[in-house]
C-alpha cells in the first residue's frame, strides 16, 4: 500500500448489484484478530459494481459496472484511516455485461459477458483511464442450447510471469492465451485451449508455484486443472474433478442447480476451495505435491445462499464469502491442517457480489 507514514488498517471492499438492492460499494474495517468485518460506508456512485480489484500499490479501486452498455470506474482510496473510495474517473468498455477486470502492465483488462470480448483500457499514473484502448473479440460457440450460442468472456487476468493475458470463456469452453502490447494497448492472440464440451469455464487462478491453472466449470460442477508453461505460453489440461457428490445435497438448496463460481488456491498450494452456487456450499480439495490431482476432502455450507464469490483474507488463513442472494458475507478460519472452513461470523451485505482487501 501506498504512503511512508504508519501502517494502516486493513479495509475490506464488498461489491453488490445496485439493481438488486445492493449498496454499491460498501468499505468495512477488518479486526485483525478475529477477521470480523465492520461497514463503515457505501457509495453507489456507479451502477452494479459486482467485481472488483485493488491497484499495485494500493491507492486505487477499479470496479466494473455490469449493465447492458458496459463501463468500469476508477476510485481513489483516501490516505487517512477511513479508506473511502472517491469516484475519480469512468470509461465505456465497448462491450455488454463486464463481469471481471485486472491490472496488467499500466493497463486494465475487462472481461465483457453479454458481449464476448476484453477489453483493455491504458491507465495514467494516476490510475485514471487514458483514453483509446481495445476489444478483443472472441468467437465461437458450446454445445449448450441456453448458455453457450455465442462467446461469454467470464474473466481476464495475467499469468505469474506477466507476459502473457489468460482469458476464460463461458461460451466456447475455452482459455484464451494472449499477448499484450503495452505500446499499442493492444492484445494478439497467441493460443486458444479448449476444454471439455459443455463445461462452461468461468475463473481460474494459478497455483503459488506458477506451473499449474486451476479452471472452474460453471456449467457442470467440476474443476479442470492445467500445467501451465509460462516461458511458451502453453495450457495443457491434465485432469477434470468433479466438486461435489451427488449425495452432498444441502437441505436449503434442493432442487435448485448447482452452478459453482470460483475457485481459490492456498498460499502454500496444499488445498483449493470451490464456492457452488445452488448447492450453497464451499468444496475443500486437497491438492497432491504437483499440483495435478485435487483430491475432494469435504464439503461445509457457505453460510448464506448463491455464494458468488469467494477471497482469502491477505494472510491466507480465512476464506470470505459473497453470498448474493441471501445478502451476506461470510468468513471462516481455515483448520491448517486439514484446510476445512470453520464458519466464524458473518455481516449484511444486500446482493453482495465481490469481496477485496487492501
Amino acid at each position: 500500500m501506498g504512503g511512508s507514514g504508519a501502517v494502516r488498517p486493513m479495509r475490506a471492499y464488498i461489491g453488490s448489484f445496485t439493481s438488486a438492492g445492493g449498496d454499491g460499494i460498501t468499505t468495512a474495517a477488518v479486526d485483525p484478530g478475529s477477521g470480523a468485518l465492520t461497514p463503515l460506508h457505501s457509495a453507489g456512485a456507479v451502477p452494479d459494481p459486482s467485481f472488483l480489484a485493488v491497484a499495485p500499490g494500493g491507492d486505487v479501486l477499479y470496479a466494473v459496472s455490469e449493465t447492458e452498455s458496459g463501463a468500469v470506474a476508477a476510485f481513489g482510496l483516501t490516505r487517512d484511516a477511513e479508506r473511502r473510495p472517491v469516484p475519480r474517473d469512468t470509461a465505456p468498455v465497448r462491450g455488454r455485461g463486464p463481469t471481471h477486470l485486472a491490472v496488467a502492465d499500466g493497463h486494465l483488462l475487462v472481461a465483457n459477458y453479454g458481449s464476448g470480448s476484453v477489453t483493455t483500457l491504458p491507465l495514467r499514473a494516476d490510475g485514471t483511464f487514458d483514453r483509446g484502448g481495445h476489444v478483443l473479440r472472441h468467437e465461437g460457440e458450446g454445445p449448450h442450447p441456453e448458455r453457450q450460442g455465442a462467446p461469454h468472456a467470464h474473466a481476464v487476468l495475467p499469468d505469474p510471469t506477466g507476459r502473457w493475458v489468460l482469458s476464460v470463456d463461458l461460451g466456447t469452453d475455452s482459455v484464451r492465451i494472449c499477448v499484450l502490447d503495452p505500446a499499442a494497448g493492444a492484445l494478439a492472440l497467441h493460443h486458444e485451449v479448449h476444454l471439455a464440451p459443455g463445461s462452461g469455464p468461468r475463473h481460474l487462478a494459478f497455483h503459488p508455484r506458477g506451473d499449474r491453472a486451476y479452471v472452474i466449470n460453471e456449467l457442470t460442477p467440476t474443476l479442470t486443472t492445467c500445467r501451465w508453461d509460462g516461458d511458451a505460453g502453453e495450457l495443457v489440461p491434465v485432469t477434470e474433478t468433479a466438486v461435489l457428490t451427488e449425495t452432498a445435497v444441502l437441505p436449503e438448496a434442493e432442487g435448485e442447480a448447482t452452478h459453482p463460481s470460483e475457485v481459490v488456491i492456498a498460499p502454500d498450494g496444499r488445498f483449493a476451495w470451490t464456492a457452488n452456487r445452488g448447492h450453497d456450499s464451499i468444496t475443500v480439495l486437497a491438492l497432491d505435491p504437483a499440483g495435478d490431482r485435487p483430491h475432494r476432502v469435504g464439503q461445509v455450507p457457505c453460510g448464506g445462499r448463491w455464494p458468488r464469490h469467494l477471497t482469502l483474507d491477505p494472510a491466507g488463513g480465512r476464506l470470505y464469502a459473497a453470498n448474493e442472494r441471501s445478502g451476506d458475507v461470510t468468513w471462516f478460519d481455515v483448520d491448517p491442517v486439514t484446510g476445512m472452513p470453520l464458519r466464524a461470523g458473518s455481516v449484511p451485505a444486500p446482493a453482495a457480489s465481490c469481496v477485496v482487501f487492501c
